[in-house]
């Protein structure tokens, strides 16, 4: 149970608490809700980036090819390294 003495004690310091809390609360939630504002990227910007993404696509490509030549190497080595099959007569 609360000592008397604590409940003037524990008012004095929740209603200041309440006083500044309730505003700084709603300031944050309206800037968290705010949409940001200027955050467009700037056309040389996005021109730039559709290059990149353009030289990265053909990079891949490039990289497809390359593993499917050493993919097609490794089975014509494998293949030339096994030992013949006898014809059938």
């Amino acid at each position: 149970m609360v000592s008397p003495l604590y409940i003037p004690i524990i008012a004095i310091s929740v209603v200041p608490l309440m006083v500044i809390g309730i505003p700084i609360a709603k300031a944050y939630a309206q800037r968290l809700e705010r949409k940001p504002v200027g955050t467009a990227v700037p056309p040389d910007v996005q021109a730039r980036l559709e290059r990149m993404e353009q030289a990265i696509d053909s990079i891949a490509v490039e990289i497809e090819r390359i593993s499917e030549g050493q993919r097609f190497t490794t089975k014509l080595l494998s293949e030339r390294t096994s030992p013949p099959t006898p014809a059938p007569r």
